[in-house]
């Protein structure tokens, strides 16, 4: 059994209804196996010595009319290992629930509120799950899947896994029973700084698609010709494209000392789009017949006795 030593935010928007989790660890893959949602139901992040099962059978016993709390507690009754468990949850009404058993790597522990769960293991220290809780407060005006990256990124400013970092995942649904977002870092030195550059790549470029796909009950409607249009083009084309990930030096950071966010460093990148695009069309021409090439001799016409 695989214990995912973790911390991470489970979460139901007010004004939408939407359904998320956020979360990172040490270990690689951790959005496999942690997160779960139902759409109109809701999220689970199971957690510690990994039981798929309790957020798999959580969600069910929900689905069926209990609430968070009452599906906690009949799913750890359950399970003989529930102290080596961690589990936090909120169900579609906005009710959440969590569960830190007493042989989980400490620091660990939880944080409840109204619509939102926030719990974490093997962490520095509470700093992890006060800075993530704070942040959510703090960030009530946006959107889901944004508070909960917030979230996440202030878990790891303030330390997070002790062990280190090297995997991180958000998952938000909304009405449909496929997900609105799902994202996932698997193993990467950085992975929640990487995961905030796939969420504002996803942002401009998949959420659109998503919001034109199919609905239940309802009947098809065109296909936004701007969304295929922009798909139609070369990733490095699209809004919000994927600054190159290379060896070579980063010129903003490593070079002038500059630290952008990765929807800054889009921005300006897409600033010079036209420049770029003149540049190229620049390098098609044939100008030697208007232009003929100019050639430099650096010896000034001398031969090697010296001599011109």
């Amino acid at each position: 059994m695989l214990q995912l030593n973790t911390f991470s935010i489970v979460a139901r928007c007010p004004v939408t209804g939407m359904l998320g989790v956020a979360v990172s660890t040490a270990v690689p893959a951790v959005g496999a196996l942690c997160p779960y949602i139902q759409s109109r139901v809701g999220a689970v992040s199971t957690q510690a010595w990994v039981n798929p099962y309790l957020a798999i059978d959580a969600l069910a016993l929900i689905a069926a009319g209990k609430t968070a709390a009452e599906a906690l507690d009949a799913v750890l009754a359950g399970d003989d290992g529930r102290q080596q468990r961690q589990i936090g949850m909120v169900d579609a009404a906005g009710r959440s629930a969590a569960f830190t058993g007493e042989d989980c790597t400490p620091w660990c522990g939880q944080i409840l509120e109204a619509g939102v769960a926030v719990q974490g293991n093997m962490l520095v220290g509470p700093a992890v799950l006060e800075a993530m809780i704070e942040s959510f407060r703090a960030s009530a005006s946006l959107e889901l899947a944004e508070r909960l990256m917030r979230a996440l990124e202030a878990g790891q400013a303030a330390g997070g896994d002790k062990r280190g970092k090297q995997s991180a995942a958000l998952r938000v649904h909304h009405l449909e029973d496929y997900a609105w977002l799902d994202l996932r870092v698997d193993d990467h030195a950085d992975p929640i700084t990487e995961l905030r550059r796939v969420y504002t790549v996803a942002k401009a470029q998949l959420q659109p698609f998503v919001a034109a796909m199919p609905r239940r009950g309802a009947a098809a409607g065109p296909f936004d010709p701007a969304v295929s249009a922009m798909l139609l083009r070369p990733p490095a084309e699209r809004p919000g494209a994927a600054v190159a990930q290379d060896d070579s030096p980063d010129l903003y950071r490593d070079v002038l000392g500059i630290e952008l966010s990765p929807e800054r460093r889009a921005a300006i990148l897409r600033s010079y789009s036209g420049i770029l695009d003149a540049v190229k069309k620049l390098r098609t021409l044939d100008l030697t017949e208007t232009h003929p090439a100019v050639v430099f001799d650096a010896t000034g016409g001398w031969n090697e006795e010296g001599t011109s």
